[in-house]
């Protein structure tokens, strides 16, 4: 069954960034907050945009951004993610962790191109050691549901080990670098190299 489904983006950043020691979504790679800035590059691809968070988060967003709370009725990254799919279930999700500072707009683009709606979902990879970034991924509606059953059935809480046991494409950016993840201060030292 080919999806069909409205692409919408969504930055992750309800997490705690207990690694880091300060929120991740608020460190200004480019000149503000991190999260806000894939926001805007996802506004440019997507049909619509969210920033998902937690409530306590809310206050410190800017005016007109849109933005989904997470319910907190799973663990980790699936919080935010079936958050949003709760209030759009027909919409598939293109996914941004907010530690990735040197993701570019071309990168969004090439995974769009190569999205292949016949798959749970389309996730960019490294070459060297080919598994699916479920952070940097468009999920389609079915993934999520599919999601929701893996779940409750108590096998794992883990969206990396359910894409590696399901149907995905993978997509090699043409640009490795985009998929650096900013987790602690040697990872936050390291973009900041790459980027001057």
């Amino acid at each position: 069954m080919t999806s069909t489904a409205n692409l919408y983006g969504l930055v992750l950043s309800g997490g705690k960034s207990t690694r880091m020691g300060t929120d991740k979504g608020l460190i200004p790679y480019h000149g503000i907050p991190q999260r806000e800035y894939l926001y805007h590059l996802l506004n440019k691809v997507c049909e619509k945009t969210f920033i998902s968070l937690r409530s306590e988060q809310v206050s410190e967003l800017p005016n007109g951004m849109q933005y989904i709370v997470d319910e907190d009725q799973y663990r980790g990254p699936y919080n935010g993610l079936l958050s949003a799919h709760h209030q759009y279930p027909q919409a598939a999700w293109l996914v941004l962790a907010c530690d990735l500072p040197l993701m570019d707009l071309e990168a969004l683009e090439q995974l769009i191109t190569e999205r292949n709606t016949q798959m749970l979902a389309t996730a960019f990879a490294q070459r060297e050691n080919p598994l699916p970034e479920p952070l940097c991924a468009i999920w389609e509606p079915k993934a999520l549901d599919t999601s929701v059953s893996y779940l409750e059935s108590g096998v794992g809480t883990c969206p990396r080990k359910f894409l590696i046991n399901h149907e995905v494409q993978l997509v090699f950016p043409t640009n490795q670098q985009v998929l650096l993840n900013a987790n602690s201060e040697e990872d936050y030292k390291e973009a900041l190299a790459k980027m001057s």
